[in-house]
């Protein structure tokens, strides 16, 4: 937790909060691609990307 403190606090102090979104969806698609990597959906996925 104290990586995310870390962060958050970085961020803004740099004013670049609207990396938040940017960062999100990319920890979203990563645990989507662990995930499904054994499941039957992961051709479906891969070719998205």
């Amino acid at each position: 937790m104290e990586f995310i403190k870390e962060l958050f606090l970085f961020l803004r102090s740099h004013k670049k909060l609207w990396l938040f979104p940017i960062i999100f969806v990319m920890l979203l698609l990563g645990g989507l691609l662990i995930v499904a990597q054994g499941s039957v959906l992961a051709p479906f996925i891969y070719t998205l990307f």
